[in-house]
This record gives structure tokens, C-alpha cells and sequence, in this order.
């Protein structure tokens, strides 16, 4: 926690100061029982033949609403993606409001209209859930909470990458941010939300992947670093791969936020052995033409950037002018 002993916002953004607070918090919690990988995106039991996975998230955006999605969207997309990149298929999710006295039923619709979208397209139903109404001021218009299970026969674990593997990412990255930020600041762009479910992605090719993460608060320096530092192993990107459109590389110089933090809520970055990657690429492919080779995996440890110029950057994990409240 911050020296005044209060917390301060950048916990809150991803990167190395919610990693600590995450840390704090959970030394004083004891895991019982057959639970495995609970400092993965979803804790895992062992139910046999299967595994059952579990995972949660609390979701305040601002703003509620921007080009591609809403918190609505994001919310259920979240919660899903983090049950997919842990190899399981969803089965159910729990929702969970805390609405501020004066909220606007009509956006409330509109939000429970986004969610339902993503529930049958996903074919996840929304089987339980609570809902609260707090006083005017005591939150920001809306939190909404969602759990959900999943169900898995295999488990990719974000510790799983070995040297000789092939970093692939499911598509572009960061434009989640850009949508977001975009309408924060009334910066204008074509870009949209990278908001979706990635289920069908990630099955195609879950036999190959080693690792792999969904790139959300921190964005790919802070799951790659992730994956680096659990698997014991370097992970290096090659610049002139780097997945990033013009727009969000020139976003980020102007706000002066590494474009390695920034958010996605729908892509995924993994880790596949070489004889694998050509066609577990070619596979994304048809989901996302924009999938790509990003880097390699060696001996050692850290996430570096092999630049243009033949030297090698460090990485590090994300720390300093982050993005508040972007999931």
C-alpha cells in the first residue's frame, strides 16, 4: 500500500502496483482443498476426467458506454475470456449490480441488452446474480460483478511456455484502450473496442498452446511478463511484428502511456511449440486476418523487444501513468 497507508488509484489500473496490493491481499487467505492455479485467471478443481474453473471480476468503466461495447458487453466478454484462455468452455455466469439511485433505466436496458447479445451468441446462459441500489454519490452509476464456470478437460496454465515456442496474438492489440480513451478525452478515431468473447478461438487451437493470457489491465507487458516470470523462461518480440495499428501507436505518444499497457478485451497472446505455430497462425487466421507471429521464447528470463535495429529492450512490468477505470 502507498505510504500514507491509503489506497491510491494506480493500484487499481493493472501493472506492478496492483500486483502488490493483490499480493497484500491475498496472504491472508489459506487455499483449501483440491483447488489448483488460483493466481491464474480462474482457479481450477479437479473433478476427475474434468476440471471445473471459476473465475470473477468487478468491472467500473468509464465511460459506461463507448464505440464498440459498454460495460455490459465488457463484463460478461471479461469474465468469459478469462474462463477460455484457461482452456475451459463456459457453462454459466453469475451477475451481480450495484446501481446508483437516479440511474437511467433506459441505459440500464441498453447495458442488459449487451449482456444478453454475448449470452446467446455464446450460447453462456446468466443463471444467478443480486442486484443493489445504492444512494446517489456513494458510487458512479453503475458496478457490475459477474462470475463465472467453466468446464475443462485441459488446462493451459500461464506457467506452461518452454524455450522454442512461438508467440502468436489473436489480432491487433490495445484498441479497447483507444475506443475508451478516445471518448474520455474526445479524441477522435475509427477505432473500436476490441470487446468480444474468444471462446471459439481459443478451442481451435488449444492442443497447441503451451500458455496464454488475455492481455486486459496492463496489456501485453504485464501478461507476457506474467507468463515469462511463471514459466521461467525469455520472451522475446520482434519490432517489426509488434500488433499494434498506427492509431493506438499514436494515441499512446500522445498521452505518453506505453502502448505495451495498453488494454484489449477481446484478443489473446499465447504461446505454441514452432511445429505448431504455422498452423495454429493460419487457424486464427480465419477467426481474425490480423493474427500474427509477435515473438519467441528462449532460455533466460524477462520480456524483451528485439528492436529494428538489432538491440534488445527490456520490458518491464507496467508501473507509473496508467489507465484508470478501463475495465
Amino acid at each position: 500500500m502507498a505510504e500514507n497507508n491509503t489506497i491510491d488509484l494506480e493500484m487499481g489500473a493493472g501493472g506492478e502496483k496492483s500486483n502488490e496490493l493483490i499480493s497484500k491481499i491475498r496472504k491472508n487467505f489459506k487455499v483449501h482443498g483440491k483447488w489448483k492455479n488460483t493466481a491464474d485467471d480462474g482457479a481450477v478443481y479437479d473433478l476427475g476426467k474434468e476440471k471445473l474453473v471459476f473465475t470473477t471480476d468487478a468491472f467500473i468503466i468509464d465511460p459506461l458506454f463507448f464505440p464498440g461495447g459498454d460495460i455490459g458487453k465488457i463484463a460478461i466478454c471479461g469474465t468469459i475470456n478469462d474462463l477460455a484462455v484457461m482452456g475451459a468452455v463456459p457453462i454459466g455466469i453469475s451477475l451481480s449490480l450495484v446501481i446508483e439511485e437516479g440511474f437511467s433505466q433506459s441505459n440500464l436496458e441498453k447495458i442488459m441488452q449487451s449482456i444478453n447479445i454475448i449470452s446467446k451468441i455464446t450460447n453462456v446462459p446468466i443463471v444467478t446474480g443480486d442486484t443493489k441500489v445504492t444512494e446517489k454519490g456513494k458510487i458512479d452509476k453503475i458496478e457490475i460483478t459477474t462470475s463465472g464456470i467453466g468446464i475443462a478437460d485441459k488446462i493451459i496454465e500461464n506457467g506452461g511456455a518452454r524455450p522454442g515456442d512461438i508467440v502468436i496474438s489473436s489480432g491487433d492489440l490495445g484498441e479497447h484502450a483507444v475506443a475508451l480513451l478516445a471518448t474520455r478525452f474526445n479524441y477522435k478515431t475509427k477505432i473500436k473496442s476490441d470487446c468480444q468473447p474468444i471462446i471459439k478461438e481459443i478451442q481451435s487451437i488449444r492442443n497447441y498452446l503451451t500458455s496464454a493470457k488475455d492481455p486486459t489491465r496492463g496489456g501485453i507487458a504485464e501478461v507476457l511478463n506474467e507468463i515469462a516470470e511463471k514459466s521461467k523462461i525469455k520472451i522475446i518480440l520482434e519490432e517489426k511484428n509488434l500488433p499494434f495499428k498506427k492509431e493506438t501507436v499514436a494515441l499512446s505518444e500522445l498521452l505518453g502511456i506505453d502502448k505495451f499497457a495498453f488494454p484489449s478485451e477481446g484478443r489473446f497472446v499465447g504461446t505454441v511449440p514452432q511445429k505448431y505455430a504455422q498452423k495454429a497462425l493460419k487457424t486464427l487466421q480465419k477467426f481474425n486476418k490480423e493474427a500474427k507471429i509477435i515473438g519467441r521464447v528462449e532460455r533466460g528470463k524477462g520480456l524483451y523487444l528485439s528492436t529494428n535495429l538489432g538491440s534488445q529492450k527490456l520490458i518491464e512490468m507496467p508501473r507509473g501513468k496508467l489507465i484508470p477505470r478501463i475495465c
